[in-house]
């Protein structure tokens, strides 16, 4: 069956449909990481968006439910090259497109991805549609209704829409009593943590100050999620009291860009985002560059970082944006990209650590 990619450029890509049918409109990214496809889709950070995969083929070991980081596919849709219909790997439950079509999420394949990907490079991360219920491209542009759904389109309440609903502990034998704030966070996260020894309260992407207190914690752990941060004003105002609790905190990627918003800094849009499993990022206070994962379309604004309240301690090694703050009054730490990344690369899984040992000194060492 055909099935179109509609910009609002008003270029169109066709190419054929695996997973669901029907149309779906929101914001059309790329993503450069090679595997770890069961990963992304599960990302509830890529709410509202439609995923361009730049390696040409995907679905080659299949999806084996063990590897997602939450449990359904949050994108809208999903872009690639060439999609394997016959997976090879003894963990393979299912094909990529048996896993979208029972989740109603569409699929585009034979779709030139790298032409794709330079539009968005060159023009900057824009609105789409992907659709197979159109006979042809011209049909798909002289539709002024779904023309007009895609340029109105924007991604609002990201944080609520993926956040639980109520509290959930795991590992209630754990040392240290962590609470994971549920703004989209991946599995991995709440993993990297129990590996470590931690018993770990899932809370609400709302919860206070007050309700944490009740709770007995030894730290805070702020997750990633989707959205403009710059939106969630009454949790960057929870995060203002959250974070002077005097329990060591570590975010990561919309955490990171929340803790900076709470503390007087800005956030900007980037023009395309960083997405995949190549990113470089290096440690200021270490000279050291890694090979980081990351998923966000927003940035810290560096020289809104107040310098009496923190310090910018990572950048991107390709475009100098804020990679990493850390806080100087209180026991504080975050990160634009991900420690905990599956699949990979992990070699900045060491900052976990930190936040261990400063939980076991109560706090009273800053990372």
């Amino acid at each position: 069956m055909k099935a179109f990619i509609v910009l609002a450029n008003g270029m169109v890509f066709e190419g054929e449909s695996f997973g669901a049918e029907g149309t779906r409109v929101g914001e059309v990214v790329f993503s450069t990481a090679m595997a770890g496809y069961e990963e992304t889709l599960t990302d509830p950070s890529y709410y509202g968006q439609i995923i361009t995969q730049t390696y040409p083929m995907i679905g080659n070991y299949g999806v084996n439910g063990e590897d997602a980081e939450s449990a359904r596919i949050w994108a809208f849709g999903y872009i690639v090259r060439e999609a394997c219909e016959e997976p090879s790997n003894f963990r393979c439950k299912k094909t990529i497109s048996a896993f979208l079509k029972e989740q109603g999420i569409i699929g585009v394949s034979g779709v030139d991805t790298r032409r794709l990907t330079r539009i968005l490079r060159e023009s900057g991360v824009m609105n789409g549609a992907v659709t197979t219920e159109y006979e042809s491209a011209e049909a798909a542009l002289g539709d002024a209704a779904l023309m007009e759904r895609i340029r109105a389109y924007a991604v609002t309440d990201a944080v609520d829409s993926v956040s639980a609903r109520e509290r959930r502990t795991y590992n209630e034998d754990g040392r240290w009593h962590v609470a994971l704030f549920d703004f989209g966070y991946k599995n991995n996260i709440l993993r990297s943590l129990v590996a470590r020894g931690c018993k770990v309260t899932v809370v609400p992407a709302r919860t206070s100050a007050q309700e944490l207190a009740a709770l007995g914690l030894d730290g805070i752990m702020l997750s990633n999620g989707p959205g403009d941060p710059a939106e969630n004003v009454a949790i960057i105002e929870n995060l203002k009291a959250i974070t002077h609790m005097g329990l060591p905190v570590f975010g990561i990627c919309l955490g990171h860009q929340l803790t900076a918003l709470a503390h007087g800094a800005r956030t900007e849009k980037l023009k395309y985002g960083h997405r995949g499993v190549n990113q470089p990022v290096t440690d200021l206070a270490h000279g050291r560059t890694y090979i980081t994962s990351q998923n966000h379309g927003y940035a810290v604004v560096a020289d809104t970082v107040r310098a009496d309240e923190a310090e910018v301690s990572h950048v991107n090694a390709n475009d100098g944006t804020v990679e990493g703050i850390r806080y100087k009054n209180i026991p504080c730490f975050t990160v634009q990209f991900h420690p905990e990344a599956c699949g990979g690369p992990r070699d900045t899984g060491y900052l976990f650590d930190e936040f261990i040992a400063m939980m076991q000194k109560g706090g009273a060492q800053h990372a």
